[in-house]
Formats: C-alpha cells, structure tokens, sequence
C-alpha cells in the first residue's frame, strides 16, 4: 500500500496554460490536493509570461488546482538548479509530506532518481570539475559527456531532453532539502520542447505563444478559459506581454550599467560580465546582445537570463531559499490546506506582511514589486504601477 500523501504539487509557469498542463493538473487531482508553485510575472527564458500571474493564478484554478504559491522571482528566472531548488523549498516549508508531480521525456522516476543520485555523488563531482578544467564545452555538455564517458550512455542521453534535466533538478533538490517529498514522473505530453506539434499532439506552450503573436486562432489549441481570457485581454490590449514592446527599456538599462554591475549580477563568472558588457556597447537590438556573448561555454538561455536579471535589478547578493511563503490564489480546499499545513516558512499574503516581516522578505517583496511595474510596460497597452500592493489573492 503507497504511503499516504496530503497534496500533489506541480511547479509550473503556465505560459501560458494549456491541454497538456490541464492533463497533469487532473492527473495531479486524482492523487490529492493540487498545489503549484508557479513563476510570477517573468519566466526561466528570461522574458517575461505572455499572460499575468494573476490571469496565470487564475486560470489554473478554474482548471484543478487548489492552492498557487508564487515562485519569488530570483528563481523564477534562474537556471534550472537554482529553479528547481526555490520551487521544492516552497513545497517542504509546508511541512506536510507530498507527491511532487511532473512531466518529463522519460517519464520515469526511477531512471531520474538514479542520474540524480549520480550527479550529487563526489565521485562525479571530481570527475565533472577534472572535465571543466580540460575543455572550454559549456557546464552541461560537459556534464553530459562526463556521465557518457564514467557511466554509460543511459545516463548521458537522459540529460538531453529539457524536461528529463528539469526532473533531475527537482530529485536533486529534495535530496539536498530533505524534502518530505515522493517524485512522481510522467511522460510529457504533446510537441516537444520548441518543436512543432505533430497532427494529432498537443502543441508545446513556445508554439502557442507563437500562434498568440501571429494572431492565429487560438480557439482549438487551448483549454476554452484560456483562450477565453486571452481573447478578452488581447481585446483590450492588456495581452499579449512580450520582451519587444520592453527591447528599448532593457538596452536603455544595459547601457547604462558599469562592468562592475555585470560582475554583481547572479550567475555570473569566469570573466562573463567583460563579454556581455563589450556585446552590450555593440548590439543595436537584444538578439544581437544573446549572440555577441554566446559562445561555446555560454548558453543563449543563460545569456537571456543574465540580461533580465539586469533589467529587474537582481544582484548576487540574494538569499539562498525563498524566506516566505506567498499565496496568489486558493480556493476552499486549498484554505484547508494551509490550514493543516505546519508551515516552516512565513505565511505572506499582503503587502503588510511583507512590512512585518522586514529584512529579506521585505526586499524580496518589493523586487518583485518593481519588476512587476516594469512588467506592466510590456503589453500593447502600457499600464499602471502598484498591482503587487492592490491586486487581492485570487479566491474561488
């Protein structure tokens, strides 16, 4: 008999949320309560959500969901292991064991739990800082051809596919946490990450956000209340939010920035802030800043990511792990929950608790804040600051 678990969490961005992110949440449903740990108003591609994080929040409520947590947005827009280790801390500060749902390639947690474990041990760890020293390849192909070469194909080929890695970040997490968290893992559904949805698949979220700014319709590609929502907001011009309409702002920031602020950005080493801030004094546009800068050993994701943490004032100089606990909606059951919850973390769910809470929390808080005003900037229609201190939790 599986051992008994009081939530089922997914950590998500929803960008936005579609039949593939529905399948899960029911999935998720049919285990326990469903709680997510969803980015706010800019994603891990380092740009920010087609759709508002409360538009987000709600949407996936009305689509199964219970409670949704938002992941502060240092981690949001970090890396897949400092992503994954924000989200999963959020989930075990509800001290209560649970089931930690996701999609991946493999759709088979055991295999990711074996990786994990492998990643996480010393013997790697030499093995992997041996590599790094030798080659100029970037962190995760050295990565990956470490494990080719010690411990098999198996292993190496799980590390090509997005999601496989993302499920690794997470096992790893719990482990490092000690996290009273069981992996669940199941096979992603639809067009793979970037790809174009074979007839028949469910068409990934980038191939949806392309549809959306192509003026595509939309009505068949996506569950009824998203495109309904969508529909509505594009109507009035409060969607779709995208990194265009901020390009000018972004290079007007970068352009102001000295290389010691690159150098304080998170993220940063081996002499990056040199490259990104001799690109930045040449790029007429954002795409030739990422392809200045890239190079073997730096991704364009990273690339994107450093230049948004710029642009949102985000500096090294960050808390480890999420200092508070940040509801953007629930509905009854999800206000249960909480209440059963013996939260290890601070419960944060107005402005005034942030005030309360001072230090880390507070200065989180308002990061987020501004990054939301400057988020405001990036529909068609600019609209105003302050939503952080007036939009209530989203109850249903």
């Amino acid at each position: 008999m599986s051992e008994p678990t009081n939530f089922c969490g997914i950590i998500c961005e929803f960008n936005p949320l579609h039949f593939g992110h529905s399948e899960i949440i029911t999935r998720a449903k049919s285990i326990a309560p469903v709680v997510c740990v969803m980015s706010g108003n800019f994603v891990q591609r380092g740009e920010p959500a087609i759709l508002d994080k409360w538009s987000r929040t709600r949407l996936a409520l009305q689509n199964g969901a219970d409670l949704v947590l938002e992941l502060p947005l240092p981690w949001a827009c970090s890396g897949a292991e400092n992503f994954a280790y924000g989200a999963v801390s959020i989930l075990n500060s509800l001290g209560l064991s649970g089931t930690l749902l996701f999609g991946s390639e493999c759709g088979n947690a055991v295999i990711l739990e074996e990786t994990a474990g492998i990643l996480l041990s010393k013997r790697f760890a030499a093995m992997l800082t041996q590599e790094l020293e030798s080659q100029k390849n970037s962190f995760a192909a050295t990565r990956e051809k470490t494990l080719l070469l010690h411990f098999g194909k198996k292993y190496a080929e799980i590390l090509q596919k997005p999601n496989n890695i993302l499920g690794i970040e997470y096992i790893k997490a719990i482990k490092n946490l000690s996290a009273d968290l069981k992996p669940l893992s199941i096979a992603r559904l639809g067009a793979g990450h970037d790809t174009t949805a074979l007839a028949g698949e469910f068409l990934s979220a980038s191939e949806i956000r392309q549809h959306i700014l192509e003026e595509k319709d939309i009505s068949n590609i996506l569950p009824q209340n998203t495109a309904s929502l969508l529909t509505e907001l594009i109507s009035r011009g409060e969607a779709p939010h995208t990194i265009d309409s901020i390009e000018r702002a972004i290079l007007a920031c970068l352009r102001q920035m000295t290389r010691s602020d690159f150098a304080a950005l998170p993220d940063i080493s081996e002499g990056l802030e040199h490259k990104l801030f001799t690109s930045i004094q040449k790029a007429k546009s954002l795409e030739e800043v990422y392809i200045l800068t890239k190079s073997k050993r730096y991704s364009h994701a990273r690339i994107r990511r450093l230049v948004m943490s710029a642009f949102l004032g985000l500096r090294s100089n960050l808390p480890k792990r999420p200092p508070y606990i940040r509801v953007l909606g629930m509905n009854q059951t999800g206000e249960t929950l909480i209440r059963k919850a013996k939260l290890t973390l601070p419960l944060a769910v107005r402005p005034s608790d942030f005030k309360r809470l001072g230090d880390d929390a507070l200065m989180l808080f308002e990061l987020e804040a501004n990054a939301d005003n400057l988020y405001a900037l990036s529909s068609p229609t600019i609209s105003s600051c302050g939503n952080d201190y007036t939009q209530p939790i989203i109850k249903l």
